[in-house]
């Protein structure tokens, strides 16, 4: 039996999150509603939509968890991001960096890091 995971142990980040809607490619049942969501993403870059094929489903992905902490409206909510491997992601992630969260090929969200948190030390800002 699989667990639902109830909070991210060491968050690296805290950003925002807009969950499109479903006639944009969004989820059928609307933002998750798990204490903890596990997806796909990839770190937007410069114009890799343009340039490669396939993008963003070609690009490489990483394991991101998202766990809410404040609901601004329908689709858009403050959240901790975690990695399941966050040494891949830490050399992308700063102040103003953006993702896409992936359900397999399709983006359901999008992200914005407003803070990096110091990796391993919850709550605390990295300087």
């Amino acid at each position: 039996m699989v667990g639902v995971l109830e909070e991210i142990e060491s968050p690296v980040a805290e950003g925002l999150v807009v969950w499109r809607a479903y006639e944009e490619g969004g989820r059928r049942s609307g933002p998750p509603t798990a204490p903890v969501y596990m997806a796909t993403a990839v770190f937007v870059r410069g114009d890799e939509e343009a340039v490669q094929p396939g993008w963003p489903a070609s690009a490489d992905q990483l394991s991101i968890l998202l766990q809410e902490v404040e609901r601004l409206d329908g689709h858009r909510r403050r959240c901790l991001v975690g990695f399941l491997v966050p040494e891949l992601a830490l050399p992308h992630l700063r102040p103003g960096a953006e993702l896409l969260v992936l359900e397999g090929p399709r983006a359901v969200a999008g992200a914005r890091i407003d803070t990096v948190l110091a990796h391993g030390q919850p709550g605390t800002r990295r300087r």
